[in-house]
């Protein structure tokens, strides 16, 4: 273990004064630091991590009062304790070192047995405003990392095991003067679906130039340690060492010790899902490390159980577009995977011509309705084999401006509408139900009306028997008449000529049985 010993510093420039105390305080397990002017004693506090001052008032170089008003006026020094020494007895002089900032006074000659016990006291709350500060430090990183997270959190993309690693590495303590963060974390995340654990033990790197924080895969079996009465809650708790108070979590620790390194002290989270014990903090840890812990754990479990409802919400939502696109399609000429084809390939183009994941995703489950306006065409139109009359032509043609109207203006389906509603349109004008040209047409239009016409030549029809890969590619490139390579966004045609071989690809996957 560490040496834990508390620093006093001792200032007096009695050079008798300084053995004396010395000689009765380093009995008692403290560790002395001797300096006899204000100005050195100084220099040791900025370099020094000091736990108390013993501080003479009267000294040729610079007086104590000059002294404790320099340390508390410095706010990183200004919670060091300071007891003046002091042979004055005059009422004003006290009140000169209170305004000065001292928290106590002894007077010369020493009664050893009243400094020891000011001494203890002033450190007992030294230790304690420490603790305090140190769990207000972490709340406060905490809280802005969380502040960061939450503007940057995306429910359908968080991952939860990436959440917990980013925290772990910006929780952990460097090899700094502050001793506040843990030296280590130990991460257990029990996987939802197969029950297994996997553990994670991540460390600050002392051997890396500039310093690297390493995270490593530990083996499993840990957690059948962990015998928690009811796993189906959570707990947190505090071990310095020598407690016994937690048998189980101190056999856990000794297993940690011989593989992963030396443990001083831990806080611990433990659930039936997560477990996290940060280890070794520069100081004796406490309930109020425990509930920084918690908020922690809060936190990321809430975002986890958030992202999880999300993706509830999200499977629902595909699940009924998927079966509002089935239902349409029930009543087509064509059956089978004609809606997920297009939609794969529509995907194909949209990543060929670099549309975001968003776009990407979207068109691909979205691009499925856009027949669904064929539910109010008849089947005896739908399933004509021969040519449509001039009436029926018209009826089929309503199939856009009826497929926009059931899918609504609600701003999650804004796509399917609009491809529902443009995707007959033509480059050149010369489709319906608008005569859209050139780019007035949806960008989504234009990629889906190629998609859903290559569908339609590959396969077989009531009107037409299949097309080979070669006749389909030919009409789409150099056209036959009815289909015409300037029908197309010349960007949208020249995607699919760079990707033909992915649509052939997913129409072997997906074909019809």
């Amino acid at each position: 273990m560490k040496d834990k010993r508390k620093k006093i510093l001792c200032v007096d420039d009695e050079p008798v004064n300084l053995q004396l105390l010395e000689a009765f305080l380093r009995p008692q397990g403290y560790e002395m630091l001797m300096v006899a002017g204000g100005v050195e004693a100084l220099d040791v506090i900025c370099s020094t991590c000091v736990d108390i001052v013993l501080l003479d008032v009267m000294m040729p170089d610079m007086d104590g009062f000059e002294v404790c008003r320099a340390i508390k006026g410095n706010e990183r020094l200004r919670h060091i304790p300071v007891i003046m020494m002091t042979a004055l007895t005059d009422k004003k002089e006290r009140i000169k070192g209170i305004e000065a900032g001292a928290e106590e006074f002894l007077s010369k000659p020493f009664n050893f047995a009243e400094v020891l016990a000011r001494v203890r006291m002033l450190i007992s709350m030294k230790e304690l405003n420490d603790r305090l500060s140190f769990a207000y430090n972490d709340m406060v990183t905490l809280t802005t990392y969380g502040e960061s997270l939450m503007h940057r959190f995306d429910p359908v993309s968080f991952d939860f095991h990436t959440s917990i690693d980013e925290i772990m590495k910006q929780t952990l303590r460097k090899k700094t003067k502050d001793d506040a963060r843990p030296e280590a974390f130990i991460v257990g995340i029990c996987n939802d679906k197969d029950k297994d654990w996997q553990w994670r033990v991540y460390k600050y790197n002392e051997g890396m130039t500039g310093g690297i924080i390493e995270s490593q895969l530990l083996p499993g079996g840990y957690e059948g340690l962990l015998a928690i009465p009811d796993r189906g809650s959570s707990a947190t708790s505090v071990l310095n060492a020598g407690d016994t108070d937690s048998p189980e979590l101190a056999a856990f620790l000794n297993e940690i010790r011989h593989t992963v390194l030396q443990i001083d002290n831990v806080v611990s989270y433990v659930s039936a899902s997560l477990c996290i014990f940060a280890i070794n903090y520069g100081y004796t840890v406490s309930s109020y490390d425990a509930s920084v812990l918690n908020n922690f754990v809060v936190q990321s479990l809430f975002l986890k159980n958030l992202s999880s409802q999300v993706h509830e919400t999200e499977d629902a939502f595909e699940y009924m577009v998927y079966s509002l696109a089935r239902a349409a399609e029930s009543n087509d000429e064509d059956t089978g995977n004609h809606i997920l084809r297009v939609g794969r390939y529509s995907a194909t183009i949209a990543e060929y011509l670099g549309m975001d994941a968003r776009f990407i995703q979207t068109i691909t489950l979205q691009a499925t309705l856009h027949d669904v306006g064929k539910i109010h065409i008849p089947a005896e139109i739908l399933k004509k084999p021969g040519q449509l009359t001039t009436a029926q032509w018209r009826e089929m043609k309503q199939h856009s401006s009826y497929g926009a109207k059931i899918i609504g203006s609600h701003y999650r389906l804004s796509m399917a509408a609009s491809i529902a509603r443009t995707h007959h349109e033509k480059w050149d004008g010369s489709g319906y139900p608008n005569g859209l040209k050139g780019e007035d047409i949806p960008l989504e239009g234009r990629i889906v009306s190629l998609a859903d016409i290559f569908d339609a030549l590959i396969n077989p029809r009531v009107y037409k028997p299949a097309f080979d890969a070669a006749t389909t590619y030919k009409i789409l490139t150099e056209g036959d008449g009815r289909v015409m390579p300037h029908h197309f966004d010349p960007q949208v045609l020249e995607a699919f000529k760079n990707t033909v071989s992915k649509f052939l690809e997913i129409f072997e996957e997906l074909k019809n049985n």
